[in-house]
């Protein structure tokens, strides 16, 4: 039948010209010939990759060499003598299976892994038929794995030791005869990993109904994987490590598809029996049945054999890749056979390794403990090991690697999640809420969020049916809880903020936070501690949700958004002033006069839409709200008050539309009419001998003023001179703010003139401003202000700023051949001298330093590098001659 056929499609072949139909009736024909030799119907369907143009892949052995080991055991080598082969062309299928037929095991792996399952057909089926022969080839193939040649016989297999064996491999790698597939960067070798452990995978399934359980071949296999592992050459350890461990997986894989065949059995044994049948029937399935549990058996007793011939020893490998090899098949195997892995005596290699010396390492075992966390049926069984090392799972939060870190948190909700942890085991954890990594603070608060807000509303509403709003107020609550662990810094509650936000939806219901505020729920009441955290919370809220960062990115790099996140944002800003339009004016009203709710409070209108005031008619809305903020500005003399509202004034003038921007700037003008005026009322008093506060407040807000817009000062300029020349008792930190305020009005006078069109009256009222100034601060040089101890002053530290900033300013070479040229100014050495002399008192560091509280020392730090950059920046404008700064590196030295 064979020859028929295979001439009958050879006959057709020669009567079709077109060499794709010719490839097509060719793989027919062989695909006929294959079920005639088998004796079948229809032919087993084979993966024969073949390469264009009919050549076989560059990787296989000669097409044209003899038949292999598999010739005339109906095995594809028998096609060869299939047809008069010599009287037409070889197509390329034809090609493939030779080369397929002819290629070592060793090659397949390190070439094309689609071959790897036929391969292993072919294999089984010669160590069917010739046993020894087939073991020597398996063998043979796992040295040249691990990249050494030695040949076995095997007509003394059965007789030579496994360890002579692998003395003899280990002195192959000493002579540096072997090489390392397994670690190569070779192209063709990318995958050799990955069909190594396909191909051992492939040999357990193709042996599952028969050599798998001889007691023979896999026995004779992992006796020499197991001594691999243990011998000194890496290489061999890595690939002995791979293949044993997959053996694991596999026969985990046999072994559940039998514990279903069992589960199976014994369903129909037990319906049976209910029949009171004890036929052949019932025989039938108990022999099944103890079959079954025998192939079980032995399978978990290979398993056994390899965890403790070779996991119990490379867990522990110098070889961190080994290590965590070995741990992440370990979390496999527990994870799907619990039956046999899941108990203390292997769970506990997961603990040890969660103190491995390696973050790889470490984070392997802490995900494989993440898998088993997950399943609820493996909770009871692991309560023990809990017990044991739970602590050191809380540790690995707060580990040197970040990724670590991360991971440990997650295992951490794990455990909350079963309730293996209680919160007094999570106060270390906490402190990571404010931590630099944005990754851990992030993984912190998901966590704070599921096991200490969300969760407990959930259990607290257990059966009931809460609306929205209630599970917004309910999670508002208990973040305010949490604030207040952190309301004595504000900074650490933005960060807690911040952590949360994301997770929180609570924290986007601004209609709820708004209400919240205003006392609408009579069951609410909130501490004016609460109060404090919810208007912090709510304006950090409103910046995350329109885009802004509300703490210090570490890396700082630009956020770039798309289209899709653009929209969102917009979206959120537009919500967030429908939400505030009527209510912002009655929460403004209601803590206007509270310094700490006011800066936070008035900052939200400068992330509103304000077109939307226009088009909902509610002009009066954003009337009432600047009017309000302008009155905060009076009320308040704290520097961020001041600025909150400058900030907000100067947005709704620039950013309003119509008459509501008319309204803005005229609002902004009127605060600048008024506090000139209070300026001066307050100079008068000062002069007739009343008290200095009214004039440093004022002069507190006019400098936070001019550092953001220019101020008409002409009119009380000489008066800040005349006031300095006249009371020169007056407290240091208002001649400071006096001097600022000078500074700033000369230097926003400077930006008006330019060198082409310039008058001689504005040049000369500049010239007489700067002139002023600088007598004033030379009046410091000639008299030096009263220092501490230390020899520090912070008027004399002012003194050395603003003059190397002025001087820096009208330094002669930016003006010298300009119309501007009268603007230039040097100082002269006895000026200079006596300013280094200044300098040089507040770089000097004293003993004392060591005693100041930690929010002194950080701003005489700042002082003292505010001083040394002003002074540096004289030298690098070339300013001053070098031979004048011969002292500066003493002074940096000291």
């Amino acid at each position: 039948m064979e020859n028929t056929t295979a001439q009958r499609e050879t006959s057709n072949l020669r009567k079709r010209s077109s060499r794709v139909l010719a490839r097509t009736e060719a793989a027919k024909a062989i695909k006929g010939a294959a079920a005639a030799a088998e004796g079948t119907s229809t032919g087993e369907n084979l993966d024969l990759t073949t390469t264009s143009g009919g050549s076989s892949d560059p990787s296989f052995d000669d097409a044209e060499r003899g038949g292999g080991a598999g010739s005339g055991d109906g095995s594809f080598d028998d096609f060869d003598i299939i047809g008069p082969r010599r009287k037409r062309t070889k197509t390329s299928s034809e090609s493939t299976i030779t080369h397929n037929n002819n290629l070592s095991l060793i090659e397949v792996v390190k070439s094309n892994g689609k071959l790897i399952s036929h391969v292993v057909k072919l294999w089984v089926e010669r160590y069917e038929k010739n046993p020894k022969s087939a073991m020597v080839e398996l063998l043979m193939m796992l040295f040249e794995a691990c990249g050494a040649k030695y040949i076995l016989n095997e007509d003394t297999l059965d007789e030579i030791d496994v360890d002579d064996v692998v003395v003899a491999l280990v002195e192959l790698a000493r002579k540096g005869e072997v090489e390392d597939y397994h670690s190569s960067k070779r192209k063709e070798l990318k995958n050799f990993k990955e069909n190594l452990v396909s191909f051992w995978d492939n040999m357990v399934i193709e042996c599952q109904n028969g050599p798998l359980f001889d007691k023979i071949l896999f026995e004779k296999c992992m006796d020499y994987i197991v001594a691999l592992s243990c011998s000194p050459p890496r290489v061999y350890r890595q690939v002995a490590t791979l293949v044993g461990l997959q053996l694991v997986a596999s026969f985990i894989t046999i072994s559940n598809t039998l514990g279903a065949q069992r589960e199976t059995t014994q369903r129909q044994l037990n319906a049976e029996k209910k029949k009171n049948n004890e036929g052949p029937r019932v025989e039938s399935l108990n022999k099944r049945l103890s079959m079954t549990h025998e192939k079980i058996t032995v399978m978990e007793d290979m398993m056994r054999k390899l965890f403790t011939g070779l996991f119990v020893h490379r867990y522990r490998d110098i070889d961190p890749e080994i290590r965590m090899t070995c741990i992440n098949s370990l979390g496999v195997w527990i994870l799907s056979y619990p039956s046999l892995f899941l108990q203390d005596l292997y769970l506990k290699y997961l603990g040890w390794t969660l103190n491995d010396k390696n973050a790889g390492v470490r984070k392997s075992s802490i995900l494989a403990l993440q898998s088993l966390y997950e399943v609820d049926d493996n909770v009871p069984s692991l309560n023990l090991f809990t017990e044991r090392f739970s602590n050191r799972m809380i540790e690995l939060a707060d580990d040197i690697d970040t990724s670590v870190a991360v991971c440990a948190i997650g295992l951490i909700k794990q455990l909350l999640r079963q309730q293996l942890l209680s919160d007094d085991d999570l106060g270390p954890l906490y402190d990571l809420l404010i931590v630099e990594s944005t990754e851990i603070r992030r993984a912190i608060g998901a966590l704070v969020y599921d096991n200490l807000i969300a969760q407990k509303y959930s259990s607290s509403q257990a059966g009931s049916n809460g609306g929205n709003k209630d599970s917004s107020e309910f999670q508002l609550g208990k973040m305010l809880q949490i604030l207040r662990e952190f309301s004595t810094d504000p900074i650490l509650s933005i960060y807690v903020i911040d952590d949360v936000w994301e997770y929180m939806n609570a924290m986007k219901d601004w209609r709820c936070i708004i209400s919240m505020l205003l006392d609408e729920n009579p069951l609410i009441e909130l501490t004016d501690m609460d109060a404090t955290n919810l208007i912090r919370l709510l304006h950090a809220s409103v910046m995350k949700a329109v885009g802004e960062r509300i703490v210090p990115a570490t890396d700082n790099r630009k956020q770039y958004l798309n289209k899709a996140q653009k929209e969102i944002l917009e979206n959120n800003r537009r919500d967030i002033t429908l939400a505030m339009m009527k209510s912002y004016p009655q929460l403004l009203r209601k803590f206007v006069a509270d310094k700490d709710k006011v800066q936070s409070l008035v900052e939200i209108i400068v992330h509103l839409k304000l077109e939307l005031y226009s088009l909902k008619r509610q002009e009066q809305n954003f009337r009432t709200v600047l009017q309000l903020i302008k009155e905060a500005f009076f009320k308040h003399g704290d520097k961020d008050s001041i600025r909150s509202c400058i900030k907000a004034l100067i947005f709704c003038s620039s950013n309003s539309q119509g008459e509501l921007q008319d309204f803005a700037q005229n609002k902004l003008k009127e605060l600048e009419d008024d506090l000139l005026a209070k300026l001066k009322s307050a100079m008068e008093e000062v002069a007739g001998g009343d008290d200095e506060y009214s004039l440093l407040v004022n002069l507190k807000r006019l400098y936070e003023l001019q550092l953001q817009k220019s101020v008409p000062l002409e009119s009380l300029y000489e008066d800040f001179v005349r006031i300095l020349v006249g009371h020169r008792d007056m407290d240091s930190e208002v001649v400071v703010f006096f001097l600022l305020n000078m500074y700033l009005h000369v230097t926003w006078s400077l930006s008006t003139i330019n060198d082409e069109s310039v008058s001689e009256l504005s040049l000369s009222s500049l010239l007489s401003k700067r002139n002023a100034l600088f007598e004033q601060l030379e009046y410091f040089l000639d008299n030096p202000p009263e220092v501490s101890e230390e020899g520090r002053s912070l008027l004399a530290s002012r003194v050395c700023i603003i003059l190397s900033e002025s001087w820096v300013l009208f330094r002669d070479s930016k003006y010298s051949a300009t119309k501007l040229e009268r603007l230039g100014f040097c100082p002269d050495t006895p000026t200079l001298m006596k300013f280094w002399k200044l300098c040089e008192k507040q770089l000097q560091i004293s003993d004392e330093t060591e005693d100041e509280d930690a929010d002194n020392e950080y701003i005489e730090e700042t002082n003292r590098v505010a001083v040394l950059i002003g002074a540096a920046k004289l030298v690098v404008s070339d300013v001053v001659p070098k031979v004048n700064i011969y002292s500066l590196p003493i002074i940096i030295i000291k």
